[in-house]
């Protein structure tokens, strides 16, 4: 079974990014974490990337921008983030 690649920026201190990395921990994904407080490059990756949206987490399954923890959440309890993700259920 192959699944998207998931990258998510994300800083030291945020509760949202916590519990986007368990939702998808939960679904059995490894997380490619890009931390921009560490590195300012990235951040401004992050910025490029998310169309200029400044908060963390911003998540990408693939190439496909997925947003923040309340839009991976969302997709997961619409049952599309396991499709997303290339997992069948």
């Amino acid at each position: 079974m192959s699944t998207a690649s998931v990258v998510m920026y994300s800083t030291a201190y945020c509760g949202y990014c916590v519990r986007a990395r368990n939702l998808l921990e939960r679904k059995g994904v490894a997380v490619q974490e890009i931390k921009v407080d560490e590195d300012m490059t990235e951040r401004e990756t992050m910025l490029r990337r998310s169309g200029g949206r400044r908060t963390v987490p911003q998540i990408f399954i693939g190439e496909r921008h997925v947003g923040g923890y309340d839009d991976l959440a969302a997709l997961d309890a619409a049952g599309e983030l396991d499709q997303l993700l290339g997992r069948t259920t």
